[in-house]
């Protein structure tokens, strides 16, 4: 353990984070005193579903959307699972081709995948050393049968923004309904979904210090998704099963408190990446950032350590004290090469090699510097034992004999 704190370096928030205790104290009403159920007709039920629809309102507000625009979910990959299917099905008869990015959380990658099955055809949109949608190359994707368009709002691995309003101007002139997957955004970076021209918006409430196991879904008004899972008429009849009221709130409340602080700590997340990037770039040699130096999440920091494998460093800074991620939640434990950096032009050795820091709110100054002092060491060590770091110091120095 470190000598910063006696718990952990918390540096892993795209993975979760640490829900506010607002949030916890506005949830736990619903947890005992406040259980009716809120199809009930009673006023004791009655009651729960006004909360339902007041925390409604808050994630709309959030977004600048309409209430009845906002649907509750489990997750937010049930969210994009939900609007890549359903609107796909529910549209099919228009055409059966779809554009994903080649940057995408598995939660999209993986569900327009899944629509091959019954027919659909898919198109990957590359992407730059940055991580940018290639504008051009996307628009030779297009075609008459395009129905939907999803590009992420940021890549959860690198933290790159995407163009998405020049995206959605292309698509709106062919009346191509267009899904992008905020988990990663909402929250950390202000999102305005009538400005943007977004169609639809999957988020969770876990990525902005809410609870686990919910998640919304924004349909814009007038955007036609079939429902995924039938029951009762819950959401409008849209989305069936009793609601999870306790995480609703929960969603509701860090939806209000994301829309009121967010510009306060954005800046401080700014700072405080920047001091870390800039701090371990200066100290330790052969280091690479990913993702654009500017057009990013505020919180993200991907480096490359050239010799090295991520998950060696991960385990040593965990030794320290520090809890980081070596790629997305969803995939840092298959011990691949992360398909994001890959797409990015880095190579599966360097890709092999990438750690992320992702900041939150709650971490310190104190903290980002005890990761800077110990860094080098730890990189310096791992080298030691590397063959590769060793192949290359021979040939540097077989090249300065010549």
């Amino acid at each position: 353990m470190n000598n910063v704190t006696e718990k952990f370096i918390y540096f892993d928030n795209i993975a979760t984070t640490k829900p506010d205790n607002r949030v916890i104290e506005a949830m736990k009403p619903f947890w005992s005193e406040r259980f009716g159920n809120p199809s009930s007709f009673y006023t004791f039920g009655s009651e729960i579903n006004d909360e339902i629809n007041e925390s409604r309102k808050k994630v709309a507000e959030l977004l600048n959307a309409e209430l009845s625009e906002i649907y509750f979910t489990s997750s937010g990959t049930e969210s994009n699972n939900w609007a890549i299917k359903g609107y796909c099905f529910a549209n099919r008869k228009k055409g059966k081709h779809i554009i994903i990015s080649a940057v995408e959380h598995y939660s999209v990658s993986h569900t327009a995948e899944s629509l091959k099955q019954s027919g659909f055809e898919i198109s990957i949109a590359p992407v730059d050393r940055d991580g940018i949608i290639d504008i051009d190359e996307f628009k030779k994707l297009i075609r008459d049968d395009t129905i939907l368009v999803s590009i992420n709002f940021a890549n959860s691995e690198v933290g790159t923004l995407q163009p998405i309003k020049e995206i959605t101007d292309i698509l709106k002139e062919k009346k191509i309904a267009f899904h992008t997957d905020a988990v990663q955004s909402v929250g950390h970076y202000p999102i305005n979904v009538k400005e943007l021209g977004i169609d639809m918006l999957g988020l969770t409430g876990h990525r902005f210090y809410g609870p686990k196991g919910i998640g919304a879904l924004f349909i814009r008004k007038g955007i036609r998704v079939l429902p995924l899972i039938h029951g009762g008429i819950q959401e409008s009849g849209k989305r069936a099963g009793t609601e999870n009221v306790p995480g609703i709130v929960g969603l509701g409340k860090a939806a209000e408190i994301a829309k009121s602080e967010m510009d306060e700590y954005i800046p401080k997340l700014i700072k405080l990446r920047n001091k870390l990037t800039k701090g371990i770039t200066e100290k330790i040699d052969h280091v690479k950032l990913n993702g654009h130096q500017n057009k990013r999440l505020p919180n993200h920091i991907n480096l490359s350590y050239e010799f090295l494998e991520g998950e060696s460093i991960l385990m040593m800074i965990n030794l320290k004290g520090v809890a980081a991620a070596s790629g997305s939640a969803c995939q840092s434990k298959a011990l691949k090469a992360s398909q994001a950096l890959t797409a990015m032009g880095v190579s599966v050795e360097l890709a092999h090699g990438s750690i992320l820091f992702s900041l939150g709110k709650y971490n310190t100054e104190e903290e980002v510097d005890f990761v800077i002092q110990e860094m080098p060491a730890i990189i310096e060590k791992l080298r030691m034992m590397s063959p590769l770091y060793h192949k290359y110091l021979k040939e540097k120095k077989e090249k300065q004999k010549t």
